[in-house]
């Protein structure tokens, strides 16, 4: 069972898995770029999402995937707080996350009803993010990547992938605390196919549970990404198997937070595996 504390000292859980619904604010997202591209679409596909077994929404107003190019405050923050406020206005019993690196889209979307921030930076790119996150204690995404989305797919190289997350994830987690933020708010993402090759990811999944060690739910995006691709030869809309494949895996491994673009499959999955442990 997984607990999660997030804004407000809300408890999300005691559950055997939270989905997260993958809500994109964008044009250019990997996989599914341009469903959303207004607010309105994107609420009611945060709600399809929710009423499909989502107990988060995850929502974004600039891609990540590898070479994305940045967009500006002003336009992820017209992107992003209208779909927080109404969200969070329609269902409060669905937890939002926001995905963003920036301290000014945090604290709008935080003072709109998000109770998560998914920062897939760890601080690096906006370094008062880390004081928004420690001043408003919602819950927060820990998560590991190399370099930046614009360049973390140039030649990934690590000595040993391993141990370089596990030390990355001791001294942020020591920093963050230190700096305010409890501990039952965070949770540990080692961030799939951020500046990781596809040995990288595998060596990663197939020793997930070396992370457990650390004491925090864990947190997983693998939701049709390139892995699968390089993997076995499919292209994003052929990978829908492969991932519900994995998640049911690492659910039995322990992996209690996954973050999926197609909900209902994964939820499903989810379900069999918890059934069958």
């Amino acid at each position: 069972m997984v607990s999660w504390t997030v804004s407000r000292g809300r408890i999300m859980g005691p559950a055997p898995f939270f989905v997260v619904g993958i809500v994109n604010v964008t044009l250019d997202s990997f996989y599914d770029g341009g469903i959303c591209p207004t607010p309105a679409q994107a609420v009611e596909h945060g709600r399809t999402l929710a009423e499909q077994g989502a107990l988060i929404l995850d929502i974004g107003g600039e891609s990540t995937r590898p070479f994305a190019e940045p967009v500006t405050v002003a336009e992820e923050l017209e992107r992003t707080v209208p779909v927080v406020r109404e969200l969070a206005a329609l269902m409060p019993h669905v937890a939002l996350s926001v995905d963003t690196t920036k301290a000014a889209v945090a604290t709008a979307c935080l003072e709109a009803g998000a109770s998560i921030i998914n920062d897939v930076s760890a601080g690096a790119l906006d370094p008062e993010l880390m004081d928004v996150v420690c001043q408003y204690a919602p819950g927060y995404v820990l998560m590991h990547s190399q370099g930046t989305p614009g360049t973390m797919q140039i030649a990934p190289h690590y000595d040993n992938v391993l141990d370089e997350l596990c030390a990355f994830f001791e001294a942020k987690l020591e920093f963050l605390v230190r700096s305010g933020l409890p501990e039952n708010r965070i949770v540990l993402d080692p961030g799939i196919g951020f500046g990781k090759t596809l040995a990288h990811n595998l060596e990663i999944l197939r020793h997930i549970t070396r992370f457990h060690a650390f004491g925090r739910p864990l947190f997983l995006g693998i939701s049709n990404k390139s892995l699968w691709g390089q993997l076995l030869g499919r292209t994003g809309s052929e990978r829908n198997a492969a991932t519900l494949a994995a998640t049911a895996l690492l659910y039995e491994r322990g992996v209690r937070i996954h973050r999926v673009h197609e909900v209902c499959c994964a939820h499903d999955a989810l379900m069999v595996a918890h059934t069958l442990a």
